[in-house]
């Protein structure tokens, strides 16, 4: 997959200050012994550019960006200085009733969830929040064992379900299976609801079957209940995300493994979920430079999901929807101010064009590592054949990181984001994709400080500030509002909502409104792309979600 590489020169002119002339020679031979370092440490392979399509290629060059730092924000690229002004706010109010007190008998609720471990995730959160809406007893989610990537995991074998059933015992009633009737276990009525059903939605359309069968199981639950719900049920979302929903300890063991062996190389590292797959991009419709290799190759894969419009390369790029290229993102990170010496760990599947595809990244950050450098095969070996699994170690990790850099909006992308604001508001970075494109496009006609400066002004906005307002679509999982207080001033202890909270409505209405698209899929569990994908019928666009991972 990979494209032969070509050099490129390097047109651009350093001004040096005047040296005495005993000295200039040495001076001189110096300087050209680092360019022609930089030169040959950067130069690129052959259509390894980001650009739009109909051939066009953006072509890297050696800026001299290493010399200095260049960054405005200093130790804000860490930290924002107002992270320590908030904090997570998810108890539930006087007005939340028990749970002994609310559950009717002979009211259960099974779930049969759907996609890859972050979007299985949402469904177990929403499948407590449907429970209570009903005011059933919820059993223990049945996690999809049947798609593509074939992880055979149930949730005990991910989840600590102690920890689950125990720290919700007072807003759910939860058990591991339904209780048999005349020593029989009963067949549960299944049935489908629409995404984003609201409390209303399941009062209508839930309650009834529940009433009268007694036992329902909701199928492919991924995305069926509303973001709009009011303020206790948006708190109890996040006690179950933030606080009861806990990796089993083999994998908290391993994951920390993982993390104390970053500490060691580095005291603080970024973690980047780089989201560079083959079915990812062939998802997108965008075009990465590859030339006609790339197009029939992702276009071959493409052709297999039958309900995706035609692809417009250039202008899925203009709008922001193309992920950035493995380079882009290291340019990205060395413009806002990140050096070479920082250690990165990338959590990712199958990076199209392999090596190739990573070495200008590998060359603007070195210190690159994952799990599989991390870790010898003797360790991973117990995860290794479970994808979920896998993926959960990748979310520790990120979890962990002094720095979360996501190249998408996908499930994982959201539901870390929506933790590291709950905890602390850590820094996480979003490509802003729709301005850096023509930055991109005309990076070679400006010095580096000023492709710098323009990068950092673009950014702005997309650092994971705690009052930043995401534009354009948004989950709850993302953007947890309702579950995040300010400190007041002057008063230790006190608080008040968070100011964004209200954004929740607008969100939803963007969010209805839009596309499906490439980044509702998250790195982790790979896309389905064997003939069952042909069999989808369901006009809406958001079901091919239910053909995906996350």
């Amino acid at each position: 997959m990979g494209t032969r590489r070509r050099r490129h020169q390097h047109h651009g002119r350093w001004v040096v200050p005047a040296v005495a002339p005993a000295a200039a020679a040495f001076t001189a031979a110096g300087l050209l012994l680092v360019v022609v370092a930089f030169h040959c440490f950067l130069s690129p392979p052959l259509g390894g550019g980001g650009g739009g399509g109909g051939g066009h290629r953006v072509v890297r060059r050696p800026n001299p960006p290493f010399l200095s730092g260049g960054s405005k924000l200093g130790e804000e690229l860490w930290a924002s200085k107002l992270a320590s002004n908030f904090f997570g706010c998810s108890n539930a109010t006087k007005a939340f009733a028990d749970a002994k007190a609310v559950t009717e008998p002979n009211r259960y609720l099974m779930i049969a969830t759907s996609g890859g471990l972050n979007q299985q995730r949402t469904g177990i959160i929403d499948a407590v929040v449907a429970a209570r809406i009903l005011n059933a007893t919820l059993v223990i989610p049945n996690l999809d064992q049947k798609s593509f990537w074939k992880d055979a995991s149930d949730f005990a074998d991910i989840f600590d379900v102690e920890s689950f059933i125990s720290s919700l015992s007072n807003d759910v009633k939860i058990i591991r299976q339904v209780p048999d009737r005349n020593g029989k276990t009963p067949y549960p009525y299944k049935m489908r609801i629409p995404r984003k059903c609201t409390a209303k939605c399941y009062e209508n359309r839930v309650l009834p079957a529940l009433l009268k069968k007694h036992v329902v199981q909701l199928t492919k639950f991924d995305y069926r209940v509303s973001n709009r719900l009011e303020t206790n049920l948006q708190k109890l979302r996040c006690r179950v995300n933030y606080h009861a929903l806990q990796f089993t300890d083999p994998i908290l063991k391993m994951g920390e493994m993982l993390v104390q062996r970053m500490r060691a190389k580095s005291g603080r590292f970024i973690a980047l979920h780089l989201r560079f797959e083959p079915d990812m991009l062939a998802f997108s419709g965008c075009y990465f430079g590859g030339g006609e290799i790339e197009r029939r190759e992702l276009g071959a894969i493409r052709k297999r999901w039958k309900t995706l419009h035609a692809s417009n390369p250039d202008r899925e790029r203009r709008h922001g929807k193309c992920p950035l290229t493995p380079e882009e993102v290291g340019l990205m990170l060395r413009a806002l101010g990140f050096g070479k010496d920082v250690h990165i760990y990338v959590a990712s599947g199958e990076v199209y064009g392999g090596e190739e595809t990573l070495a200008p990244l590998k060359a603007l950050f070195p210190n690159f590592h994952s799990k599989e450098t991390l870790a010898s095969k003797e360790e991973l070996a117990p995860f290794l054949s479970f994808s979920s699994r896998m993926a959960a170690l990748d979310y520790i990790v990120c979890d962990k990181s002094d720095v979360f850099v996501t190249n998408n909006n996908g499930n994982m992308a959201r539901m870390l984001a929506g933790r590291r604001r709950y905890f602390g508001h850590k820094r996480t970075i979003r490509p802003n994709a729709k301005k850096l494109y023509s930055l991109f496009l005309n990076r070679t006609s400006m010095s580096w400080e000023t492709f710098s400066s323009k990068v950092q002004t673009l950014q702005k906005g997309f650092m994971g500030e705690p009052n930043e307002i995401k534009p354009g679509r948004g989950e709850f999982h993302e953007h947890p509002m309702d579950c995040i207080c300010a400190k007041t001033k002057g008063r230790s202890g006190h608080s008040k909502p968070h100011p964004s909270n209200r954004i929740g409505e607008a969100m939803e209405k963007r969010a209805n409104d839009g596309e499906f698209d490439w980044r509702d899929l998250d790195y982790g569990e790979n896309t389905p792309l064997g003939r069952d994908s042909s069999n989808e019928t369901d006009s809406d666009m958001h079901e091919l979600e239910d053909m995906v991972s996350d």
